[in-house]
């Protein structure tokens, strides 16, 4: 009892330790704010917001054909420009991925930023125009645009704010990443509903919206400093990152500690150049590292997660919930998603995020078998319905404050700098393809398998589960020079102890070096 009531005091403490030192920092916040208004809220708002226009999108598209071919369109056929529509956004995610490395390694991540808000821009005015000539083919045009400005934002938000964090902030920063891709779903639910965006006359606004965000971002940015990281370690700029780091951290606040665990990391990596991807599956040192992103960014798309959103409106149903309010009860498991999220940055710090990731697999392990089992017997017995609610509702908790939390930042934080660029696009490439698969797979997967389906989705989090604890080591304030050693020590064979031993001389050997010549 006295050990639960210290921990409890003692991670209350410590919250109450970051938010000053947040406080304290009112440039970086805003920096989280609008780097993420423009980010990575742009990847989630795109995923949700098709959801409201599809019967008015259809429309246009069979008003479309008729006007240029005289013939209404099959059903088949429109159901195939539908599924092209929505999944096309995902084919421009993948081109923007694969850019976006690159770009934010020759720009520097603001202007990379910067430049990506013109895309979304013009994703936008294809949207707007497209009712008005008549022209599907504007959407699907629109679409890729806006699968491109999604895919760079990924990678280069969540590289961007990584690097202008403290290491004592890194991992709350990092939540944030997850939180605006929860925000961006919700906002194209809540906009997409008839009161607001969701009718005829107003649903092409409802799509062109990313375009005002975008240029929100275009308009604040350039006000902010560029990464303290890519200063120092790329461009060589020693004043400018010191600069960088007293605006974002505060006059008070002494960035001599942190320069000296840039340039430790940049000493021990002198002559090594920006690896490629195919360095990166060759290089045996960072293998456990890259099976990490691997297994985590897999599982992000392969843990069931839109099969529970697609199965809740059944469940709604069967709790009695009215048709025409089914929209809103999807808008309480989005606010649910949300609300943890946000929490999840009050428990991150304090918890580490190798416990969010297991507890995360597990728990939703256990949720999704559980389900499976309820809405089985949602046939017989007539309560198990809200059984089923409070099932999804637990998962999604699971889900926001585990792997949704955790696992977009997580290659910024175990990957060097020369590895970071080919790590964050094999991590966003693997999202891409697994976002396009359970597109099109999901619908035939769910047709002959019904809610049996959560099983596949269980087997996956259970694994990736039991990966992360034996595997992956503890994250939480420490260097990527640590992390680095912590996997060497996990994974080493008995007869390189001295060679670890030796290793981790010589980085001690190199922060020492470092801190005199500071």
């Amino acid at each position: 009892m006295f050990s639960i009531e210290l921990r409890a005091g003692y991670n209350l403490n410590n919250i109450t330790h970051v938010f000053s030192l947040q406080l304290r920092s009112p440039v970086l916040l805003a920096v989280i704010l609008i780097s993420g208004i423009g980010g990575t809220f742009q990847y989630g708002f795109n995923i949700s917001v098709l959801n409201s226009p599809s019967v008015f999108i259809k429309n246009l598209v069979n008003s479309t054909c008729q006007q240029r071919y005289g013939r209404s369109l099959e059903p088949w056929e429109l159901t195939l420009i539908w599924s092209f529509i929505v999944s096309i956004y995902c084919i421009g995610g993948l081109i923007g991925t694969l850019s976006a490395g690159r770009l934010a390694a020759v720009y520097g991540r603001k202007k990379t930023l910067l430049l990506n808000n013109v895309v979304a821009i013009c994703g936008a005015v294809l949207m707007l125009l497209s009712k008005t000539t008549l022209s599907f083919e504007m959407i699907i045009v629109g679409r890729i645009v806006y699968g491109i400005n999604a895919g760079v934002s990924l990678i280069v938000h969540t590289l961007y704010i990584l690097e202008c964090a403290p290491k004592r902030l890194r991992g709350m920063v990092g939540v944030s990443v997850a939180s605006f891709v929860s925000l961006g779903k919700f906002s194209g639910q809540l906009l997409g509903i008839s009161e607001l965006l969701g009718t005829e006359e107003r649903w092409i606004w409802l799509l062109a919206f990313s375009g005002v965000t975008g240029l929100l971002q275009l308009l604040t940015l350039p006000f902010f400093p560029e990464s303290p990281r890519y200063l120092l370690l790329e461009r060589a700029d020693r004043h400018g990152c010191e600069m960088a780091l007293r605006r974002l951290w505060g006059a008070t606040k002494d960035p001599k500690p942190e320069m000296e665990d840039m340039l430790a990391e940049d000493a021990a990596l002198k002559g090594v150049k920006i690896h490629r991807l195919m360095d990166l599956f060759l290089d045996v040192n960072v293998r456990w590292q890259l099976l990490t992103v691997i297994v985590t960014f897999v599982t992000l798309q392969l843990c069931g997660i839109n099969a529970v959103y697609l199965y809740s409106f059944d469940v709604f149903q069967a709790a009695g919930i009215p048709n025409e309010n089914l929209h809103y009860a999807a808008l309480g498991t989005g606010l649910c998603e949300i609300s943890t999220s946000i929490a999840c940055v009050l428990i991150i710090e304090s918890t580490g995020k190798k416990v969010l990731l297991f507890r995360g697999y597990l728990g939703m392990a256990a949720a999704l078998a559980l389900l499976t089992i309820t809405l089985y017997l949602q046939e017989f017995v007539s309560w198990m319905s809200y059984c089923s609610m409070v099932l999804i509702c637990i998962y999604i908790l699971f889900f926001s404050t585990g792997p949704a939390a955790v696992t977009a930042p997580l290659p910024g934080e175990i990957f060097t700098q020369s590895y970071k660029p080919a790590a964050f696009t094999v991590a966003g490439t693997l999202n891409w393809v697994g976002l396009f698969l359970v597109g099109m797979l999901f619908p035939l997967i769910v047709k002959h398998l019904d809610y049996f389906c959560f099983l596949i989705f269980f087997v996956f989090c259970f694994f990736s589960g039991v990966f992360v604890w034996f595997n992956v080591p503890e994250t939480k304030n420490k260097t990527v020079l640590e992390i680095t050693e912590d996997f060497n020590k996990m994974h080493q064979k008995p007869r390189r102890s001295l060679e670890s031993k030796l290793s981790s001389v010589h980085i001690n050997d190199i922060q020492a070096a470092v801190s005199t010549k500071l």
